[in-house]
């Protein structure tokens, strides 16, 4: 059974002497082989690899370095506004200040305009009543006399006879024309 598994062995490439490990020509040449490419990776690919690790570290701290710088301008532009924002809530202050003493200014000289609008106002109103009591009681005089003229022409008219009467006209005309 040997000799049909060395004869099975020598025509199939597949069987190996033994089953874990490859024959020992494979083992030579890929051990040679190993070393040559490690070998050549170590010479020619090592530097490559150590400068692209050297500029890779430089770049994170350069990275690092800017961020820092960043934070620091930041942290400045915060302390800034922080400070700015003191100032805004110090003139809103002072604005609504300002607004409130224009406002009362504005009150105390709308409320004067008003007392001596109120004052014209009243005066004028004064003046009007008297205007109109003078108006009515002119009216009045001018209707009493007119009624008592009447009256008197009535009470003279029944009473005189027509001399008399031509006389008081007369007399009438005559005191009239001399208090003019």
């Amino acid at each position: 059974m040997k000799n049909l598994i060395s004869l099975i062995a020598a025509e199939d490439p597949t069987q190996t002497h033994h089953w874990l490990l490859p024959e020992t020509a494979e083992i030579i040449y890929g051990g040679l082989a190993t070393v040559i490419v490690v070998t050549l990776l170590v010479k020619f690919a090592g530097p490559m690899v150590k400068k692209a690790m050297a500029d890779r570290t430089a770049k994170i701290q350069s990275e690092i370095d800017n961020a820092r710088e960043s934070k620091t301008v930041a942290d400045a532009e915060a302390s800034k506004i922080r400070a700015a924002l003191g100032d805004i809530s110090a003139e809103r202050s002072r604005i609504l200040a300002d607004a409130d003493k224009q406002a009362e200014a504005l009150l105390v000289e709308g409320r004067s305009r008003l007392e001596a609008e109120v004052r014209d106002m009243e005066a004028k109103a004064e003046a009007d009543i008297a205007a109109a009591a003078a108006r009515s009681g002119d009216e009045l005089r001018a209707e009493i006399a007119r009624l008592s003229a009447q009256a008197a022409e009535r009470a003279v008219a029944s009473a005189l006879d027509d001399r008399a009467q031509q006389d008081l006209i007369e007399s009438f005309i005559s005191s009239v024309g001399a208090a003019r």
